[in-house]
């Protein structure tokens, strides 16, 4: 591991990479010396513009650009596939990839609820099984995968989203006692309110009200989280597993 770059040499794929802190991890895991292959689900002009613009930043590292709807086990099975023939060596797996339908779970619709599932939480399942046995079989590697503080604490109107992401932080307790003797780390992050697009549609009174609710007084941003992504991706986190780290400036929920 070179000092400077932190990744370098390490094969990383990210789900839902294209936009908001997935961008962010790829941006900086390709800063840091990683070579990239990163999953979208419909916007693939924005996810060509990324793998276009790390691939002229950064000379001589890949970035890939992949479509895949990660919650249909046949589509990740396809992605994890043509991910693994890309990469020199996987090392990292970022599960990023989610959604909200964001409403009272009285008014909630069992679509709704299958949606939010689907892509936050049986994700875990269809992308991580057909990578897990790589990272098992060489001893080594690290899986990050992105949770919510409303995993943690519960978000009035996100039942079906809090829901998801408390069972993503149980799936990483659990992988991470399965296979830690086996060189790989397994670790949740749990951002509170970051500048994404989903932060974007909050209306302005209501995002100073939960500003207000921050001790900085401000939302974090997706190079706030990637930063803590890829210190967990790499060698420099070898010693911490089975973690729920959150990442909200210290918000009461």
């Amino acid at each position: 591991m070179t000092e400077g770059l932190p990744l370098a040499g390490r094969g990383v794929v990210v789900t839902g990479g294209s936009r908001g802190i997935g961008a962010a991890v790829v941006r900086l895991a390709l800063a840091q010396g990683a070579d990239v292959v990163f999953g979208y689900h419909s916007d693939e002009k924005r996810a060509s513009a990324l793998a276009d613009e790390m691939g002229a930043a950064h000379p001589g590292r890949r970035c890939t650009a992949l479509r895949a709807d990660v919650a249909d086990a046949d589509e990740a099975r396809r992605f994890a596939t043509a991910a693994l023939e890309r990469l020199e060596q996987l090392d990292v797996l970022v599960n990023n990839a989610g959604m909200t339908r964001d409403t009272v779970f009285a008014r909630m619709s069992r679509q709704q609820w299958h949606e939010v599932i689907a892509t936050n939480l049986d994700s875990m399942y269809t992308v991580t099984k057909p990578l897990l046995m790589p990272l098992v079989k060489q001893r080594s590697g690290a899986i990050v995968n992105i949770a919510s503080s409303s995993g943690l604490h519960g978000i009035p109107g996100q039942t079906a989203y809090s829901a998801a992401k408390a069972g993503v932080i149980g799936f990483t307790k659990a992988l991470a006692k399965e296979i830690g003797a086996r060189g790989v780390t397994v670790n949740a992050v749990a951002p509170g309110l970051i500048e994404t697009d989903m932060t974007a549609a909050i209306p302005e009174d209501k995002a100073e009200l939960l500003k207000s609710l921050i001790p900085g007084h401000a939302f974090g941003t997706p190079e706030d989280v990637a930063h803590l992504v890829c210190f967990l991706a790499s060698g420099r986190a070898r010693y911490i597993t089975g973690q729920a780290i959150e990442i909200s400036g210290g918000l009461v929920v």
